[in-house]
């Protein structure tokens, strides 16, 4: 019997709203009545990822950054896997000279030497993901989105990273050009040391170290728990969600999941605009996965 959830929250968890929906958080309380943990695991930050679920009246554990930082429901911080410093620099060079927008997350917060292109990339991202929408309406929700979160504006992003009390636990690259511009700045990262690469949609790369991945964190939690692979459940709709589906005894895709994604998982659900966790949470309960 499923012990612990751990779900995704962009394409997965969320709506098309950036939202959890009423069905969904629903389905979580049920969980919890039935002595099932829930907890989320998303490329997010802290700050990014805790109003939508405040908002739910969600009150959980969290995996952020792709597992670089890890919090308890009481938003303890218990382990964190950074990346090194001049291997941080080195990412830099090379997403600057494929002309790529980047931000850094770091343990003081989230930094950005250009508002206006975070606001562009993440109106893209919010497309991709919601292709229902305008990019119109797209730009208007980033805006709104993006002016409720602590980000920090600097003009040099190397003067930050060699600064003895920082570090670098994620850094996420957006291009509009997607794949075309992000394959081969990809690739190049790829050859440099201790790094995980994977994206969470088309038109960016998420760069972590090594053991800053969901399935490493979530194994992570559920062996501090007692709990084993086949008592957890993962639910998630993109690349950096592979290792946390891989791990898991049960696993769901997505509806909206990338193809390659869905091959990951054991189970198939409907999209995030279908209360797609909701419908993966109660099947689970109900057949007893």
């Amino acid at each position: 019997m499923i012990k612990l959830i751990a779900s995704d929250m962009d394409g997965t968890l969320l709506d098309s709203k950036m939202g959890i929906s009423k069905d969904n958080a629903s389905a979580i309380r049920e969980a919890e009545r039935q002595g099932i943990e829930f907890m989320v695991a998303t490329g997010r930050a802290y700050t990014e990822a805790k109003p939508a679920l405040d908002e739910a009246g969600i009150e959980c554990a969290m995996i952020t950054l792709n597992g670089a930082k890890v919090f308890d429901k009481a938003g303890n911080s218990l382990f964190t896997a950074g990346i090194e410093k001049q291997t941080a620099t080195d990412i830099l060079d090379i997403l600057e000279a494929h002309d790529i927008y980047f931000e850094v997350s770091t343990n003081k917060g989230i930094y950005s030497e250009q508002q206006e292109k975070r606001i562009e990339n993440f109106a893209s991202h919010i497309a991709t993901t919601m292709p229902h929408l305008t990019y119109k309406v797209a730009i208007a929700m980033a805006a709104a989105h993006l002016s409720l979160l602590d980000i920090t504006y600097i003009e040099d992003m190397r003067t930050l990273i060699r600064e003895d009390d920082i570090e670098v636990l994620k850094i996420i690259g957006f291009s509009m050009d997607g794949p075309k511009v992000l394959g081969p700045a990809s690739a190049q990262i790829r050859q440099l040391n201790d790094l995980a690469v994977t994206s969470s949609a088309q038109n960016n790369i998420e760069v972590n170290h090594k053991n800053a991945q969901k399935g490493i964190a979530v194994a992570h939690v559920a062996k501090d728990r007692g709990i084993s692979e086949k008592e957890v459940m993962t639910i998630g709709d993109n690349f950096n969600d592979v290792s946390m589906l891989q791990w898991a005894g049960v696993s769901f895709a997505m509806g909206n999941a990338e193809l390659e994604v869905k091959d990951h998982a054991k189970y198939i659900t409907s999209t995030n605009l279908e209360n797609g966790v909701g419908e993966a949470i109660l099947r689970a309960i109900r057949e007893n996965l």
